[in-house]
């Protein structure tokens, strides 16, 4: 089982984390402003903020299996669409089915890690989970400069792949072939979770999905509230950063968006990936909230380097934000859990309709970018910080990540 949930984190994120490499292309294809294709980023994260609580009722309903293999099937639809009928209108559509498909199998498979792995080392596995997800997100930026120069530059020799996909892609928008690619993964992922055995996830008391009464009950609750908003800043600074990272380059120091641009977001998440592996080790050696403070005043100062810097400090800058934002989700999400003593199940729906921030924090770049330029527009992601950071003060859970300094106290 928690094979199939890091292999689901690996496809999520490789369906997920393109956009921000497409966005000069799209705007120059479909003639967009900062603001308009600031849009699509929110179609796909908006679909979060509808789809997490039903998709925990849902699940709660129908069980796990069911769920993913909807889930993925809803991907497949967004995926084909946009690859069917390119337009600006049909990519607002597929986004949407896509980030829909993403947030159902989401709200399923973080409890499972949790309950899997126990809940004091939650924090430990979901890091993990993190270094999965970030080499997806690595590998997508460069399948697409892949995909799309060699679209260009088809020949007689090319090989099966590059063939193939020349017969069904335009040539006036290459970079349509990640979405026949994505809709055949989707395909894939179906047939794996169908011949898989899921048993149903007997959770105890506090960790079902409660009805309307157990989530107004929640969202009563300050610390809920709290933890929500942290999700918030964090999904919108990661994707605040990342989706304008390539518009950034090219804009400011002029760099091509298909080669520097596209490997300069690739390493944002590989740099993402190192930083889920140094994360591992510090969550076994110090206490979460230092390793969270500690991160995000650095993510501060790699941030105003890229903003201000030259050139070549931005192409190195942006992805460091990445390596020191690799701890933050894991963290901010055992923490909240950790920090309330029922009903984790429907606390987690609530959690993961955080990722709205997602949709939220470009648009706003966006807005304030064609209205000040990109760079003033990007300063509001130190507004996400500065909260993030006060999650290391404030936090107080009820159960502490293990380190091995309070093994050794618990022994003696």
């Amino acid at each position: 089982m928690v094979g199939l949930i890091f292999l689901t984190f690996f496809v999520i994120s490789f369906l997920t984390n393109i956009i921000g490499p497409l966005v000069p292309e799209i705007i120059d294809d479909f003639d967009l402003s900062l603001t308009m294709v600031a849009v699509l980023p929110l179609s796909f994260f908006i679909a979060y903020g509808v789809m997490s609580i039903p998709a925990g009722l849902l699940i709660e309903r129908f069980s796990e299996k069911p769920i993913m293999i909807a889930a993925f099937i809803i991907a497949f639809m967004g995926s084909s669409t946009l690859a069917l009928f390119p337009s600006y209108l049909t990519a607002i559509c597929s986004l949407f089915l896509i980030g829909s498909g993403m947030a159902m199998l989401q709200v399923a498979i973080y409890p499972l890690l949790r309950e899997a792995g126990g809940e004091e080392h939650y924090a430990f596995n979901a890091t993990i989970a993190q270094l999965v997800f970030g080499a997806a997100s690595f590998l997508s930026p460069l399948v697409y400069s892949y995909l799309v120069l060699n679209l260009e530059n088809r020949t007689a020799d090319s090989n099966l792949l590059i063939t193939t996909l020349s017969r069904v892609v335009p040539e006036s928008v290459p970079w349509i072939s990640l979405y026949w690619l994505f809709a055949v993964i989707a395909l894939l992922m179906i047939g794996v979770v169908v011949v898989s055995r899921i048993p149903k996830v007997e959770r105890k008391a506090d960790e079902q999905v409660g009805g309307f009464t157990t989530h107004l009950g929640l969202i009563r609750n300050p610390i809920v509230i709290l933890f929500f908003l942290g999700i918030f800043t964090y999904v919108g600074l990661e994707q605040g950063v990342y989706n304008w990272i390539s518009q950034f380059l090219n804009t400011y120091h002029g760099y091509e968006p298909r080669t520097i641009g596209a490997h300069a977001a690739s390493q944002f998440w590989g740099f993402m990936t190192i930083g889920s592996i140094a994360g591992v080790v510090l969550l076994k050696l110090v206490d979460s909230k230092v390793v969270l403070v500690t991160f995000t005043a650095a993510a501060i100062i790699s941030l105003t380097a890229a903003l201000f810097g030259p050139g070549p400090v931005a192409r190195i800058a942006f992805p460091l934000v990445g390596f020191f934002a690799a701890v933050m989700y894991p963290v901010i999400f055992s923490l909240a859990l950790n920090s309330v003593a029922e009903h984790h199940g429907s606390f987690a729906g609530i959690l993961i309709t955080g990722i709205i921030g997602g949709a939220i924090v470009p648009f706003i770049v966006g807005k304030l970018g064609d209205a000040f330029g990109l760079r003033t527009g990007m300063l509001s992601l130190y507004l996400a910080l500065g909260y993030i950071l006060s999650i290391g003060f404030w936090a107080k859970p009820l159960i502490r990540n293990v380190t091995i300094q309070l093994r050794k106290k618990e022994a003696a």
